[in-house]
């Protein structure tokens, strides 16, 4: 391996999320999201926990950017709350809402650190969810309106901007597996929740396009790269169904402007898509991303989906004919793990490689767009130990992702920033806190007072070097 040294204009960050951080759910004026109302529900979250008062960085937000300013890191990744800015998600604005991040903003530029903006992570104001949520073409307008006062009050300071944080995590969990609020476990919303919210992405573009805001603006992914665990014909067509399923809804709509088509003609099989029509695709075509942001965590390994005692071998035309052993069940996949792989505490497999592959393969897919790595990180179960956190295992992982995003920018990628996730500690939704992925300890128990962990320094270390120390 070549010295490492990453660009000298190359964005050093971290990332946090409002309602995982900020807290003050019920301050100055805010309303309530779909996260306040679900987390008040007994039996929702681990240990019937919520974020009321997450990390308090509504409060301790100069101290939070001084500690990345001393940490070296020049960009911050945050979100904005719709119900902190639209108390019912639409009318009239909280002006206290609007006060806050004009101060976060400021209080980032003072200390030459580069906001990036998330327009919506996933705290929906529950006044819209009363009306339908995201199944609702309306909060796709809603979505418009509340990005258009954005860009007007903020965009004069702001670079960087992101509408929508992982659709495909908000939309799954909440529509399809149903752990996540609204809690529905119904494809039929699903499908149609997803096409809005890819609408409203269009929408939040187009009014960006109009406004005087400067910068650029793009759309955050949760990307899992897909692998098969043979070059079969059968594993081949699972693997496109699974990268349809887990990536190429979002990111070809989001950077081509279309739906993939395939996809779109087997839902039109079973489901009901009268909703899509061709003045919404025209609005999509024609508002693409400058960006494509990537959450990066592991890949998805897939196989054919089989059932049964007979193969159902799948021709080019999509005609299937029965053959000897197994059932393949041509339109599903099925993910496996490899038992020779790592894994968190929380079952999630590490797999470094992955960032480099699936950096590669969007560089490949779409004309070697610009790409942040806006998450990245790992959940631990920590203790303090003599007013101390030694969080090593962060280190490794961090170091060797940080390798495979040199590796790909050596292989041509155009990849401008890094954002570990997350800045300090937070509430991890329907975990609650013991999940800890901060590079800054948060103790709850004694006013949420922040402790730099072990990785707070070596990060310092990594920046400072400009990525060399991650030779040693």
């Amino acid at each position: 391996m070549s010295k490492i040294e990453f660009p000298q204009n190359f964005l050093w960050g971290s990332a946090t999320a409002s309602y995982q951080a900020e807290g003050a759910y019920k301050e100055d004026g805010k309303g309530l999201s779909i996260w306040d109302v679900y987390t008040h529900i007994e039996g929702n979250s681990k240990n019937n926990s919520n974020g009321d008062v997450a990390s308090d960085h509504y409060h301790k937000y100069k101290e939070d950017i001084k500690h990345m300013k001393e940490c070296g890191q020049n960009s911050y990744r945050f979100s904005i709350s719709w119900p902190r800015i639209l108390p019912e998600g639409r009318g009239k604005i909280n002006p206290k809402g609007i006060e806050f991040y004009k101060n976060m903003i400021n209080e980032c530029l003072k200390n030459d650190i580069k906001p990036f903006v998330t327009i919506y992570h996933w705290d929906l104001p529950q006044s819209l969810q009363d009306i339908g949520g995201w199944e609702n073409k309306e909060t796709a307008y809603a979505f418009r309106d509340f990005s258009k006062i954005l860009y007007e009050e903020l965009g004069d300071k702001v670079e960087l901007w992101v509408t929508f944080n992982e659709p495909r995590f908000f939309i799954y969990s909440g529509y399809l597996i149903g752990n996540y609020p609204p809690s529905y476990n119904d494809p039929q919303k699903t499908i149609q929740a997803s096409y809005n919210v890819m609408l409203a992405n269009a929408f939040a573009i187009e009014e960006f396009r109009k406004s005087n805001a400067k910068g650029k603006i793009g759309l955050v992914h949760s990307f899992s790269p897909v692998y098969a665990i043979s070059d079969s014909k059968e594993d081949r067509i699972a693997l496109r169904n699974a990268d349809n399923y887990f990536n190429n809804w979002v990111l070809d709509t989001a950077v081509k402007g279309k739906f993939p088509q395939d996809l779109i003609d087997k839902l039109n099989r079973n489901y009901d898509l009268s909703f899509m029509n061709k003045e919404d695709l025209e609005i999509i075509k024609n508002n693409t991303v400058d960006f494509i942001g990537l959450n990066y965590y592991a890949r998805a390994l897939v196989k054919a989906y089989t059932i049964g005692e007979t193969v159902l071998k799948v021709n080019n035309s999509g005609k299937a004919k029965q053959g000897s052993s197994k059932i393949v069940v041509k339109d599903w996949f099925e993910m496996v793990a490899d038992p020779k792989s790592k894994f968190t505490d929380w079952d999630t497999e590490i797999y470094p490689r992955g960032l480099y592959d699936g950096i590669m393969m969007v560089k490949e897919r779409y004309d070697n767009i610009p790409i942040y790595i806006t998450e990245n990180g790992i959940g631990m179960v920590e203790e303090m130990v003599s007013g101390e956190i030694d969080d090593s295992p962060r280190i490794e992982f961090l170091k060797l992702h940080l390798i495979e995003i040199y590796n790909a920018l050596s292989s041509g990628a155009d990849v401008r920033g890094y954002y570990v996730w997350s800045t300090f500690d937070l509430y991890s939704w329907v975990n609650g806190y013991e999940k800890r992925y901060g590079l800054m300890y948060v103790d709850y128990e004694n006013n949420n007072k922040r402790i730099p962990k072990k990785s707070y320094h070596w990060y310092k270390d990594v920046i400072n070097s400009n990525g060399s120390i991650l030779e040693d």
